[in-house]
């Protein structure tokens, strides 16, 4: 028999918690599915310095599994497992969780985050788990006291370098333009801590090694008549170049924009489009897979509150 949900959460991370918490107190028995990473993109840096309530800041990884025990608390069935197929054309909606078990929901709460972007190169997928990495916190402990390279220019690329900075004997930033886009107090920062050396005007443009990643290949003011090409001998590559929204499932039935992240209703934050336009009753979408522009925990939690506040308000009027 297929198991009914009132109210199916996809994804976790503070959108998803966060909308658990707020379902589960509302009384929806929200059932909530991890997704391939548990806690979201959040669980692959370390400190946060930015989330109010905690002065000194606190550890990423803790604070995620703070918001899963909350929302457990208020009755959330939180399980592991990826929607991995989805129909929204009738009610009750149907999913299907890892190509095996199907299931039946009343309401909808997307909260999938996104993953990190690769430069799509060939020997990428190559050297994947081989010297290749997109989550340095994830992945920087086996490059203790060796040499890596991080690929990026943002606060991400920054706060990685920074991280591998203290464990690496030595961390190259490789940055596409000639300035860092990353805040200024993350600029200062990396300009200051000795361990990184910041290779403005330089692309990736090849990986080699036996077996595993030995260096890359770089171009430096590429296209430019003082073009030069070189090689950098590092033990890691680590990307830091953005996201792309986990909406994968949803081409087709959603309005996604031009890179991906869905596209909510023009009366709502929460309520998703279909492709016809219309607002599609009792499916809403929250967290960084429907923000391309501000893309922080705080503002994903917000959103997690916001799409579970929309569901119980939905469900109250379906059921009367």
């Amino acid at each position: 028999m297929t198991e009914h949900i009132k109210c199916l959460i996809i994804g976790s991370g503070p959108a998803g918690y966060t909308a658990a918490i707020y379902a589960g107190r509302a009384n929806l028995s929200p059932v909530l599915y991890q997704g391939i990473q548990a806690g979201g993109q959040l669980t692959q840096t370390t400190e946060i310095e930015n989330f109010p309530g905690f002065p000194q800041g606190i550890d990423a990884n803790q604070l995620m599994s703070d918001m899963q025990e909350q929302a457990a608390r208020f009755g959330a069935d939180i399980r592991d497992g990826e929607v991995t197929k989805i129909s929204l054309g009738s009610k009750p909606y149907k999913v299907t969780i890892d190509d095996e078990k199907d299931v039946t929901a009343d309401s909808i709460i997307i909260a999938t985050g996104a993953k990190a972007k690769y430069l799509g190169l060939p020997d990428e997928e190559k050297y994947k788990g081989m010297g290749v990495s997109g989550c340095a916190t994830c992945d920087g402990f086996f490059y203790r006291k060796k040499t890596v390279a991080v690929v990026g220019g943002g606060d991400t690329a920054c706060e990685d370098a920074l991280y591998l900075s203290k464990i690496c004997k030595k961390v190259y930033l490789l940055v596409r333009k000639n300035y860092l886009r990353a805040s200024e107090i993350m600029q200062k920062r990396v300009k200051e801590d000795e361990n990184i050396e910041i290779l403005f005007e330089h692309n990736v443009s090849g990986i080699f090694g036996n077996g595993a990643v030995e260096g890359i290949n770089v171009v430096k003011r590429k296209g430019e008549s003082n073009e030069s090409n070189y090689q950098i001998a590092v033990d890691g590559l680590f990307l830091a170049i953005g996201h792309k929204p986990a909406t994968d499932i949803f081409d087709g039935q959603l309005v996604l924009d031009n890179n991906g992240f869905i596209v909510t209703a023009a009366n709502s934050q929460s309520v998703v489009s279909s492709s016809t336009k219309q607002a599609i009753d009792g499916v809403f979408a929250a967290g960084d897979v429907c923000d391309p522009v501000y893309r922080q925990a705080i503002v994903a939690a917000g959103s997690g509150c916001k799409a579970a506040l929309e569901a119980e308000k939905y469900l109250l009027m379906q059921a009367k």
